[in-house]
């Protein structure tokens, strides 16, 4: 009787142990990953507008960093926010140019290619789909759900002369302002590949 009373307790012991180890692990693997409320944490304990040199080039690469490790949705949430302005606004041309360019997704040049061998017809609906799953991010946020993701005439202009030539043609500021589109069509993309062809 009293060995096994003994075995239960070292049983149990055991798998308190083992759950006390998996609850460990996950906070601490909960803790390594980034989310939109630690970047926004870094924008905010950065004055990136008094760095200079290496240490504005380090801050600008952690913020990369920091934004390719994000999920799609908090990307596109965290975009939708707005809330790079500030840092944006600061940035030289270059800084802007290499930003939107180490943030876009991975494979999104060849997104444009396939995207501009689709049919006309297929274009379209590409961009109104994404155009109405970003409004519909905007009102999961509580957003206004009649405002435009990006303006009117950024849509007009990539309808009008592909996105091709809009992307080659446009300024950082300009495919920063339309970088939740692009992600939300390459997305589309992807997901609907074999309906597209």
């Amino acid at each position: 009787m009293l060995r096994q009373r003994n075995f239960l307790v070292c049983a149990a012991a055991v798998i308190a142990g083992i759950w006390l180890l998996v609850w460990a692990g996950h906070w601490y693997f909960e803790g390594l990953k980034m989310t939109a409320d630690k970047v926004r944490a870094y924008v905010d304990s950065v004055n990136f507008g008094d760095l200079s040199g290496p240490a504005r080039a380090k801050a600008l690469k952690d913020l990369e960093d920091k934004l390719n490790a994000l999920s799609y949705e908090e990307r596109q949430r965290l975009r939708m926010e707005h809330f790079m302005r500030g840092w944006f606004a600061q940035m030289t041309e270059q800084e802007k140019t290499q930003f939107v360019e180490a943030t876009l997704p991975s494979g999104f040049k060849q997104m444009i290619n396939a995207f501009e061998q689709l049919p006309e017809d297929k274009r379209h609906r590409v961009i109104d789909n994404a155009m109405k799953n970003l409004r519909g991010q905007v009102a999961r946020g509580g957003g206004d759900t009649n405002a435009p993701p990006i303006s009117p005439e950024l849509e007009a202009k990539i309808r009008t002369i592909g996105l091709n030539a809009f992307y080659s043609q446009s300024s950082a500021q300009t495919k920063a302002e339309v970088a939740p589109l692009l992600e939300e069509m390459q997305r589309q993309m992807e997901a609907g590949r074999m309906f597209l062809r």
